[in-house]
């Protein structure tokens, strides 16, 4: 059986990955995004166990000194981890996943997964992020304007990406998000796995 290849998604905080990425599992079979460990609050509207898996400092942890994370980091006073059994697994089964991280764990995933795709989403401009941010209604001025310190230090990274989406344009931008995960799809390095070859050049 194939294996599912992992997609790396960093983007600054406003600049859309979550809803682009929505839009992906709704719209693309045999793809799943790993759900992060977070010592964040849950925000209104969010659920434990979909968006992400809430847990207490301690239990973070303790997580970290068993190796449960593929990648951990914190992010404006909270931590952030993905799970490593739960990747791998999802993957040997077939399945492409996505993971939405920021650009210190991408870099831990590649050096696990050098053979993942790495793909960074731009704003258009620091003033659309900035208007995106006050839009969201959850910070305070103070805050996003810290946000935009961060997004800038972030956006220094995309280099280290294999693919740049600008979101500009929302339907373009999932349009060209699509593109590269299916594009992916057909590469050699995944299409030799699959029995049709070994039909056709039996």
């Amino acid at each position: 059986m194939k294996k599912g290849t992992l997609f790396i998604i960093s983007a600054p905080s406003g600049a859309g990955k979550t809803s682009l990425v929505s839009e992906i599992l709704e719209r693309v079979t045999n793809i799943k995004a790993s759900i992060s460990h977070t010592t964040r609050k849950c925000r209104p509207g969010e659920m434990d166990g979909i968006n992400y898996h809430f847990v207490d400092e301690p239990t973070f942890a303790g997580m970290v000194k068993k190796n449960a994370f593929l990648e951990y980091a914190e992010v404006f006073g909270n931590h952030y981890g993905t799970s490593q059994e739960w990747v791998q697994l999802t993957l040997e089964e077939g399945v492409d996943v996505i993971l939405e991280i920021d650009w210190q764990g991408a870099e831990q995933v590649r050096q696990h997964f050098s053979k993942s795709i790495s793909i960074f989403i731009l704003p258009p401009s620091i003033q659309a992020l900035e208007d995106r941010l006050n839009d969201r209604g959850q910070d305070n001025a103070d805050v996003i304007q810290h946000r935009i310190a961060a997004a800038k230090e972030e956006m220094s990274h995309y280099a280290d990406a294999d693919y740049l989406v600008v979101n500009d344009d929302f339907e373009l931008a999932r349009y060209q998000l699509e593109a590269i995960i299916i594009a992916q799809r057909c590469h050699l390095d995944i299409m030799s796995a699959e029995p049709i070859l070994s039909d056709l050049l039996s």
